[in-house]
């Protein structure tokens, strides 16, 4: 409605008031790419401004065809991404009425070019001051960020340019030559081809593994009432390695069990343990994978959910509850460090406050264009939101919160122990420690060290021999990759980014060159095959050191030290003489599928064995023409406890955990987590014989046998 204007007349007769038309006023726009980031930062700029959503990119190269002219400079072929056609209708028409336009999308090389291309669609003056970047959504910190608008930097653009026509050089090329050799479908890149690369080579040195035999030698001895356990070590000061039993029965026969041992050495010292620095993307992507069990896209998907703002009711409405999380860096601002250091002055005390903040070490090449991931607000703690949180946003911000307070507090300090037990010049150790001062596991409690009590000993205490336990162990192959392994050992080998990871990892398993087992990587026949083939033919793709100085090439472009197209032809002109080569030099692979050894039930064929996303089932070998598939169960010779009719067989669900079930399954619906026993089947309860056991027995190795009934560990289904 528009306002009304009194008029007075001169005369003293009053007219009625007129009503003058008030032009609307037209607002500043803002564009972002997310609905919920909108939503907060909308709430903090007041209704002079509109802010959208542009959904992600709007502009990028075509997917029927290369869309990258290899003769002109690398010029790539930007279209509008199909399906955004009424968005872009939106986005102009949003323009073409506000006062001004302002971008505001992610601050990193992404959401720069998303910038770009707004402002290339949108028609805006390149010259124009209207990028607007912010590292946290809080009020402060967005009004000031439009305070200082600035131009679009072409460096971080051309620096995501440079990544997306590689990328797009390696996959198109590649992909038709595994297309023509393998099947269709199959795909290689950059980083994948490095990451499952990683996978096969530690599959390759777990197969080859020799396991060598070692003995250890852990003893229980006693004073008084108190007990504590200490391992062998040695002779006459020096540590000697029991390789098989022999060694161990050597080690018997110079002691005399029936006499007491003597503590030769105590040694008492302080020890500290400093906090770990806050979170950067990677480090978060493992620390959610190995303490909470988060697959990485899961750990991102959540991440960005607090970024972008969670609502908190209470007057407050949208929050954003932690800064960015694609962040390579450790750095905090002086902001962030003084409001954390008075939250831990006023929650535990002086004594638990550092006077500065522990500094990581950034990898090299580390972007450092943010700051560490931490929360917003330090006040908000985990347990004051977590009504407002899901389940999944309570424990990623709980372990973003207490890693970033923690890295601001002094260390735990520890009284360690080491003591010495010796009878005839053998030695047997035993460590001990405790909680001297919590220090930064107040807020971090999953990092504190379990303490090792050891009763008060003195040099020249006597103790007595309680049990011994002579075990045989055999050295184990390194272990298949969790997802918090492969992150690491990609950053370690500086290949990809933290924007890369999550897809990386998502693309390898959804090509099925993959499958998780138990959260660690098992590489499968086709993954093989394909990553012979890359290895063969593109040597350099597979090559650690290679991908790895291509990313420093791009974070030189990103600060203006490199231009984008020579750096972009330095990898291109050898790499297409590599896929010249293979295409006029490979030959067809054909993948034979494995016979089942049974027939089809439908239309009686071979059945044969194939690789699904899920794993291996039988399938008829007339496919398509007879589509009959069955799961692959192996029974673990258990008639089933609850219809006594099936056998129970071993099966896993889509995620890769392994339950046991009825084979009679829909008819019987018996399902357990744990698996069944036999209940005729009696346990060995192996009993440690003692000093003076074994010097009646002559035996160092001898084990005494109990039966004791087995316990029978069923659910059913709910």
């Amino acid at each position: 409605m528009g306002n009304h204007t009194l008029v007075e007349a001169k005369t003293k007769k009053t007219t009625a008031p007129k009503k003058k038309s008030k032009k609307k006023t037209s607002k500043k726009l803002v564009i972002v790419e997310s609905p919920s980031k909108a939503k907060t930062i909308e709430k903090y700029l007041g209704s002079t401004y509109q802010v959208v959503a542009s959904i992600g990119h709007v502009r990028d190269l075509p997917k029927s065809t290369l869309g990258v002219d290899v003769d002109q400079d690398y010029e790539p072929k930007y279209i509008n991404i199909r399906g955004k056609g009424p968005v872009i209708k939106d986005l102009k028409k949003a323009a073409k009425a506000a006062k001004q336009v302002y971008l505001a999308s992610d601050p990193d090389r992404e959401g720069e070019a998303i910038a770009w291309h707004l402002q290339h669609i949108l028609g805006l003056d390149p010259e124009q001051k209207n990028r607007v970047v912010f590292n946290e959504i809080t009020k402060d910190t967005i009004k000031n960020a439009f305070k200082e608008p600035r131009t679009i930097n072409q460096d971080l653009v051309d620096a995501q340019q440079a990544r997306r026509i590689i990328d797009r050089l390696v996959g198109y090329s590649i992909s038709p030559v595994l297309w023509k050799t393998v099947k269709r479908g199959l795909s290689a890149g950059r980083v994948q081809s490095v990451a499952l690369g990683l996978i096969i080579a530690r599959e390759r040195q777990i197969q080859a593994f020799q396991p060598e035999e070692y003995w250890t030698l852990d003893s229980e001895f006693k004073k008084d009432k108190s007990k504590f356990k200490a391992s062998f070590y040695g002779f006459a000061g020096k540590k000697q390695p029991l390789p098989d039993n022999a060694a161990v029965q050597a080690v018997m026969a110079d002691l005399d069990l029936k006499k007491p041992f003597q503590v030769s050495e105590v040694k008492a010292k302080e020890r500290k343990r400093q906090p770990q620095p806050p979170f950067t993307t990677s480090t978060m992507q493992q620390a959610a994978n190995t303490q909470l069990k988060f697959r990485t896209r899961k750990t991102m998907m959540t991440a960005q959910q607090l970024y972008e703002g969670i609502n908190l009711g209470r007057g407050l409405g949208q929050v954003g509850l932690i800064t960015y999380m694609r962040t390579d860096s450790t750095r905090l601002s002086a902001v962030a460090k003084n409001a954390a250091a008075q939250y831990i002055h006023d929650e535990w005390g002086e004594e638990y406050s550092s006077h500065k903040p522990i500094a990581g070490t950034p990898q090299e090449g580390a972007q450092d264009a943010h700051e560490a991931i931490r929360p917003t607000d330090v006040t908000k703690t985990p347990a004051s939101i977590k009504d407002k949180l899901t389940p999944d946003q309570f424990k990623l911000y709980s372990l973003i919160w207490s890693r970033f307070v923690a890295s601001l507090m002094t260390p735990e300090i520890l009284d360690t122990l080491a003591v010495t037990v010796e009878q005839n010049g053998v030695l047997f150790h035993a460590n001990g420690s405790k909680t001297k001062f919590a220090g930064f596991t107040k807020a971090y409690p999953s990092a504190k060290e379990k303490d090792n009590l050891l009763p008060d000993l003195a040099e020249g205490d006597e103790v007595d021999l309680a049990k011994t336990n002579p075990e045989q162990h055999f050295t184990m192959p390194p272990a298949r990759y969790t997802e918090a392994a492969l992150i690491k050992a990609l950053e370690e080998n500086g290949v990809g980014r933290p924007s890369t990871y999550a897809p990386t990892l998502d693309t390898i398993q959804r090509r099925n060159y993959v499958r998780v087992d138990a959260r660690k990587f098992v590489p499968t026949e086709l993954g093989e095959i394909v990553q012979t083939i890359v290895e063969d033919k593109f040597p350099d793709i597979t090559d650690t050191k290679f991908t790895a100085q291509v990313e420093h090439s791009l974070d030189e472009i990103e600060v203006g030290d490199k231009k984008w197209v020579p750096v972009v032809d330095e990898f291109y002109k050898p790499f297409s003489k590599e896929v010249q080569s293979a295409e006029e030099t490979l030959e067809k692979i054909t993948m034979h599928d494995e016979l089942a050894g049974m027939d089809c039930e439908v239309c009686g064929a071979p059945m044969v064995i194939k690789m699904g996303r899920y794993g291996k089932f039988y399938a008829c070998s007339r496919f398509p023409d007879c589509r009959n598939t069955k799961a692959i169960v192996q029974e673990i010779g258990i008639t089933c406890p609850k219809c006594g009719k099936g056998q129970v067989v071993e099966r896993k669900t889509k995620r890769g955990r392994k339950f046991y079930g009825c084979s009679r399954y829909p008819d019987c619906d018996f399902v357990s987590w744990d698996k069944p026993k036999d209940p005729n089947q009696v346990d060995d309860k192996v009993v440690s014989a003692t000093g003076e056991d074994q010097e009646a027995s002559g035996s160092v190795a001898t084990k005494t046998k109990k039966k004791v009934p087995a316990k029978k560990k069923t659910s059913e289904a709910k």
